[in-house]
């Protein structure tokens, strides 16, 4: 992530009174319903997901208020980082360690929940705002009706994740990030609901991911932080039934900060290129600016309106 010095344009701070605003939802109410969400059919998914939740000036990553500002301008999905405490609690925060992002510092694991609530997150200027550390089953219980979550692993083990999705009745609204296939098959034994981000970066892991006997409509495929030369990756993807997702934020990203933000056209066709040649979901740092980017004028295919809704709200 680099300092906002670098941002094409600063966020508005979050407002002081109260205002509406449109908040993008992805609201699917069953399991069944998020794997049709994200099953391919050749329409274009207006969907991007934002890597640590899309931080900003006066926005933390993997804070509830930067969720919520997100899902003001675009439909998201939400890639989130769990972290075991030093009691046992699971809580929401990239880092191993405080230093970068809150007022506290030293490692996670050492530090019990009631230590970490004392502690306040930084932005990403560092500037410290009024927000702490959520709780695992916080962000849950908030997401709901709101959006879809993408858990990485961290040193959350497999198992603990799963039962987290599990008490919280989250298989429509919560994705795991699963590095290997052991942990893909493993996952769809403790719960074939869970659907499942995958990396899939070349043929030899669509074959070896067939092998498996998870079916395809449990994944989304993650090709790489660079597309793939080889276009038939997307079709192998593609003709199994399953959406690609392709990152940014080591490449793309960084030459939206270089080259001043949404308004350089060849940057608009960077982006779009990506879904051209195959990609189905651009995971960000930026959701905010790539969001309206690639998707405006915002089309919702008919097949997908149910899950996708646009609905004024309150926000402070």
């Amino acid at each position: 992530m680099l300092s906002s010095s670098w941002l094409p344009a600063k966020d508005p701070s979050p407002r002081d009174s109260r205002s509406a605003v449109a908040m993008h939802r992805i609201c699917p109410e069953t399991p069944q319903q998020l794997r049709e969400l994200f099953r391919y059919t050749g329409e274009r998914l207006p969907v991007v997901s934002a890597h640590r939740g899309g931080a900003g000036p006066g926005y933390p990553e993997n804070c509830i208020a930067t969720f919520e500002h997100t899902l003001t301008k675009t439909f998201s999905l939400l890639e989130i980082d769990p972290r075991i405490t030093k009691d046992g609690k699971v809580v929401v925060h990239h880092d191993a360690t405080l230093d970068r992002t809150t007022t506290g510092t030293g490692k996670i694991a050492e530090k019990t929940l009631a230590e970490l609530s004392q502690y306040r997150l930084k932005d990403v200027d560092g500037k410290v705002t009024d927000h702490s550390i959520p709780t695992l089953d916080e962000v849950l219980r908030w997401a709901k009706g709101k959006t879809v979550l993408v858990l990485d692993q961290k040193d959350v083990p497999l198992e603990t994740r799963v039962e987290t999705i599990t008490k919280h009745q989250a298989e429509s609204y919560a994705m795991l990030i699963v590095g290997n296939l052991d942990d893909v098959r493993a996952c769809h034994a403790m719960n074939p609901d869970i659907m499942m981000e995958v990396m899939i970066p070349n043929h030899a892991k669509v074959d070896a991911f067939n092998a498996t006997g998870v079916p395809w409509e449990n994944v989304i495929a993650f090709l790489g932080h660079v597309p793939p030369s080889d276009s038939s990756l997307f079709d192998a993807v593609h003709q199994n039934g399953a959406l690609t997702m392709i990152g940014t934020s080591r490449n793309l990203d960084r030459e939206y900060f270089a080259r001043g933000g949404g308004t350089d056209q060849s940057l608009r066709h960077d982006y779009r290129q990506l879904l051209q040649r195959g990609g189905d979901i651009i995971e960000t740092d930026l959701p905010r600016d790539v969001g309206p980017l690639l998707y405006t004028p915002l089309v919702i295919p008919e097949s997908k309106r149910s899950c996708l809704v646009i609905q004024p709200v309150e926000v402070p």
